[in-house]
């Protein structure tokens, strides 16, 4: 697949200005019927599929820096906001890479903290974000705790389907033959204490890294 080449970064930082500035204002009373909200990174190219097939490559430099301040401004103002509830809340920066445009800001209150808190797979071994690696945000990062955690797609036992799944019977061997294809790359493999949607057992494949950040 052909990399798109993006233009117009002085556009783009614009557009930031813009995501950070809707994003900003947690709205509380929202949270306490729905407790869960985030900021995910709206800003074109980096949301929302590529209408050309290219693949749109990840953001660096200025671009990047410009997108972690504003994780770090969005953060900062859900703080205070939380902080006014006086309950105990889940608010985090998720820092994605190589994946770095699903990275976001997270917040969860009641019964949605303990399942935010258990979401990303923690490996037996610690790995440390390195601040110095984002420049001038060197300072401003480490203010942050950061956990490490595996970025992962995951699958499940009942992805293969059955053939009144597809159109074709063809249609169905040839994802079946995808699925078994797929389980021969290196996965973690989980038995499921419930049924989820009659999978018993799921399959995640690692794909990156993820930094769990919080004051």
């Amino acid at each position: 697949m052909k990399t798109k080449k993006i233009r117009g970064h002085k556009r783009r930082w614009k557009d930031i200005d813009q995501w950070i500035s809707n994003y900003k204002n947690l709205d509380v009373v929202d949270l306490k019927e729905y407790p869960r909200d985030y900021a995910k990174i709206r800003i074109h190219p980096w949301s929302g599929l590529s209408v050309t097939n290219s693949k749109i490559p990840q953001p660096f430099g200025e671009t990047k820096r410009r997108i972690i301040q504003g994780l770090m401004d969005i953060y900062n103002e859900w703080e205070k906001r939380l902080d006014q509830l006086n309950e105990p809340y889940y608010l985090k920066i998720w820092l994605f890479e190589p994946r770095f445009t699903q990275s976001q800001v997270i917040c969860a209150i009641g019964d949605e903290i303990k399942y935010y808190e258990n979401l990303f797979h923690k490996p037996d071994y610690e790995k440390q974000l390195r601040p110095q690696r984002y420049g001038v945000l060197e300072s401003k990062l480490k203010n942050f705790n950061w956990d490490y955690r595996w970025d992962e797609d995951q699958f499940y036992d009942t992805e293969v389907g059955t053939p009144d799944d597809f159109e074709s019977i063809e249609a169905y061997e040839e994802h079946k033959q995808w699925f078994e294809n797929l389980l021969k790359k290196p996965h973690r493999t989980e038995k499921l204490s419930s049924p989820n949607r009659d999978a018993t057992e799921s399959y995640s494949f690692k794909k990156g890294n993820i930094w769990l950040g919080q004051k």
